[in-house]
């Protein structure tokens, strides 16, 4: 067990008190002595068991569980298809292990990336965009394996593997809804048949009926992406039985996914992306309940409830939004996410690791620097599941809070933390100075009377060209004197911005970013700091957008993506103020202005050492 830790100590350095459980059991009859494999575990890790290694001898075999929906609308209750792989154990030896469950929407396939298949862009905000395209997706896959994903890793180490695809997809019933209640309730149906409360069956419509004799009722989900989203999904239910999640940069909020303060945004590397172009992505389900399910679901209660015009949270959101949703989770959670990840960006798993802290829900958090994807090292993983899972008395619960992977370390190293952010960390603001076009300052004393800016949106011009350029009408720039000393910078940025506009609506785009800008062998870390996008239209309520009135002043405040990061000595930070951001917003036309007041705009940053370690990253 740790028994005291600190920011400066690393993973691979961690001295664990030695847990071990005895790895066989043995039988005697006359002058035979049998030998039984059984799980072992030591420094409070499940080990790889050589008799669980044998691929070969590895029972694998499919089934499908009744939900309690029907949402592909043949008046019978959908059943999920499920996959399990287990050592022979499970058989021979009436072995009985807990559960690592993988459910996914890609196990059999994806769209092709036909022309049309995302939204049109090219747009004035506020008008609709022409129709786009919608493939079929060839199912592919064969019974009885959905996947092999996580079985080298866990079946070796004393667990049962368990995939399913989601509802609609592959040979499961039922019709995808991209975050509706059925993909909550699909998972949650599999848990419940993993631990005997209701029926699992030998064929998709058949009546002969299969038990999870082998399992010992206790289930640990993790995945990656729509994979990491579904253990939050069924976590969400409060069923019985999960234990533990390991959710890999999941999305916790379809809503923040696919908008940002009321604002239609598209995920990073996607544009053109909402809801309905994911579900025709996924689709691939049985040929002859598409039609249905495309008239019922994508071209009704997606259609109706998106809303790509104002961009405002409603109802359809709230049901796709697993942090609203959270009052029923038990489940321990051990969340990884990238803080470069502009695809699932970061604000997914903070909120969601701050909701269950303040439920009380066993909590960690991994945070490395790259992009979307990547597990915590297995080390982390491995002892969750063994505690929570084999329940092993490993002390993981009081191990550090969070860990985050250094600028430049490997993952495999992250440096562990009491929390995130770091309880170390306070808010300064920071206040702007004229000179925007060209680089104005960013201070902690606020200068009065620096009057007002302005900007000309053209989507044309990238962010990285934008915050490149010496001088430009088409952003604002404001930076903060060179640092003589590192800066420690790991919460939540928020920007208030005062505003008016040319045009009755207009995107709003805010970069953080490290200047000067590194081009020859930079790493992920060096120039983006963080982003954020908003809609002024929704400067006072998300649910109700307001037209902006020509001229007039409005104070739009939001957050930024969070981070973690250390900003080395001889760069400037700078707040870049533009407004369509040709890698994630609409592009309308060129030429709406906006217009800055420095006076009412200002920066929240949160820093380590808050004023005195801002002041002494600028101190000789």
């Amino acid at each position: 067990m740790i028994k005291s830790i600190n920011h400066s100590l690393k993973l691979k350095s961690i001295a664990l008190t030695g847990v071990f459980i005895i790895t066989s059991v043995f039988f005697s009859f006359g002058q035979e002595t049998i030998t039984k494999a059984a799980p072992t575990f030591k420094d409070g890790e499940a080990q790889i068991v050589e008799a669980f290694e044998d691929a070969s001898k590895w029972i694998r075999h499919d089934l499908w569980v009744e939900t309690t929906f029907d949402t592909d609308g043949d008046g019978k209750l959908d059943r999920m298809h499920v996959a399990v792989t287990r050592p022979h154990q499970t058989e021979s030896d009436s072995l009985k292990l807990p559960i690592i469950y993988v459910s996914s929407p890609y196990f059999a396939g994806v769209a092709p990336n036909v022309k049309g298949l995302f939204w049109d862009v090219n747009h004035e905000l506020g008008d609709t965009a022409k129709e786009r395209a919608h493939p079929e997706v060839t199912r592919t896959g064969k019974r009885p394996i959905i996947s092999n994903s996580h079985i080298r890793k866990w079946v070796p180490r004393g667990y049962i593997v368990v995939h399913s695809s989601s509802p609609g997809t592959g040979l499961s019933q039922g019709a995808p809804t991209v975050g509706g209640k059925n993909e909550s309730l699909a998972p949650k149906a599999v848990i419940d048949w993993l631990c005997g409360r209701i029926k699992g069956y030998k064929t998709i419509d058949g009546n002969e009926t299969v038990t999870a004799y082998w399992s010992t009722g206790k289930v640990g989900m993790t995945g990656t992406s729509y994979n990491g989203t579904l253990p939050v999904a069924a976590a969400t239910t409060g069923v019985e039985g999960l234990e533990a999640i390991i959710p890999i940069a999941p999305v916790t909020s379809f809503y923040n996914y696919y908008r940002s303060n009321g604002l239609v945004r598209s995920p990073g590397g996607y544009l053109g992306e909402d809801v309905d172009v994911l579900y025709d992505f996924i689709h691939s389900g049985a040929e002859a309940n598409r039609p249905y399910n495309n008239k019922t679901i994508r071209d009704t209660e997606i259609k109706n409830g998106m809303d790509r015009i104002t961009g405002d949270y409603n109802d359809f959101w709230k049901t796709r939004n697993y942090i609203d949703n959270a009052k029923n989770m038990k489940a321990a959670l051990l969340m990884s996410h990238g803080f470069n990840d502009w695809n699932v960006m970061t604000e997914h798993s903070f909120l969601l690791y701050k909701k269950t802290k303040e439920m009380g829900i066993p909590t960690q958090i991994f945070y490395h620097q790259n992009g979307h994807g990547g597990p915590p090292p297995i080390k982390l993983m491995n002892r969750w599941f063994t505690r929570y899972l084999h329940g092993v008395e490993n002390g993981v619960e009081n191990d550090a809070k969070a860990w985050i992977v250094r600028e430049d370390d490997a993952i495999s190293e992250p440096t562990a933390y009491k929390d995130y952010p770091n309880p170390e960390a306070s808010n300064i603001t920071l206040h702007l100075t004229s000179g925007g076009q060209k680089a104005g300052g960013l201070n902690t004393f606020k200068y009065k009377k620096q009057g007002k800016e302005i900007l000309v949106d053209d989507y044309s011009f990238s962010g990285k060209d934008l915050a490149k350029a010496e001088n430009s009408k088409y952003r604002l720039l404001y930076v903060t004197p060179k640092l003589t000393n590192d800066i420690h910078i790991s919460g939540t940025p928020k920007v208030t911005v005062k505003l008016a506009s040319s045009k009755s609506a207009a995107n709003l785009s805010i970069w953080l970013v490290s200047l000067p800008w590194n081009e020859a062998g930079a790493q992920i870390t060096d120039n983006i700091i963080t982003r954020g996008w908003a809609d002024p239209q929704n400067h006072k309520s998300l649910t109700k957008s307001t037209p902006l009135k020509s001229g007039k002043f409005y104070e739009v405040s939001f957050n930024l993506m969070p981070d973690d990061q250390i900003i080395k000595a001889g760069q400037q930070i700078g707040l870049m103020i533009f407004s369509s951001d040709k890698e994630f917003t609409l592009h309308p036309k060129a030429g709406t202005e906006l217009t800055v007041d420095l006076d009412g705009t200002s920066l929240t940053l949160p820093v380590v050492g808050g004023i005195d370690g801002f002041n002494g990253a600028l101190r000789d």
